[in-house]
């Protein structure tokens, strides 16, 4: 690991992080929940919030999944995913969902504005974003998709839209 110079989880606390929060909308499984946690653990993301039917470590499935990142990633339970968009809202967030709905914008065209902090809204597996949550956000975005299938896994959904963002605002190049 001293090869790979990864951070310590004390200094990936005192890090500074990028203005993104992850926002898990009633996702059922617990292995998306630590996937979801070592994501934004590789990404540097700034909290994720746990809402609704999300499971909130420790549990074994999440633990086993995340790797350790849910020491390392701060994290907040809200029962209410509208609370939690709310209170994002109020502290100046930007929320986007990662949903196909109408109005949703393909992601290679969206263009975050490098001034403002993201809030990115993962719904169920089954469901997606729910439509009153949805109601709340700013923007929808949708990953293009060129197979038979038209969703991807709420954890890899996950990992493109961050890099994504990460990409477009020039943070990929940050070594620390």
């Amino acid at each position: 690991m001293e090869e790979l110079n990864r951070l310590t989880v004390a200094d990936f606390k005192n890090t500074r992080k990028f203005p993104l929060t992850l926002v898990l909308d009633n996702v059922r499984s617990l292995h998306n929940v630590g996937a979801a946690f070592r994501t934004a653990d590789a990404f540097a993301v700034e909290k994720i919030w746990l809402c609704g039917i999300t499971g909130r470590p420790p549990q074994r499935e999440i633990t086993k999944t995340a790797l350790g990142s849910t020491e390392s990633v701060a994290w907040e339970y809200a029962p209410s995913t509208v609370a939690a968009i709310e209170q994002l809202k109020a502290a100046g967030y930007v929320v986007v969902a990662v949903e196909q709905t109408t109005g949703s914008h393909l992601l290679p065209v969206f263009q975050p504005d490098p001034a403002r902090p993201y809030a990115l809204v993962m719904g169920n597996e089954v469901f997606g974003v729910e439509d009153e949550v949805l109601a709340l956000c700013d923007a929808a975005v949708e990953i293009p998709q060129f197979g038979t299938k038209h969703s991807l896994n709420v954890s890899v959904a996950a990992g493109v839209v961050l890099w994504d963002f990460i990409s477009k605002l020039g943070w990929a190049t940050r070594t620390t």
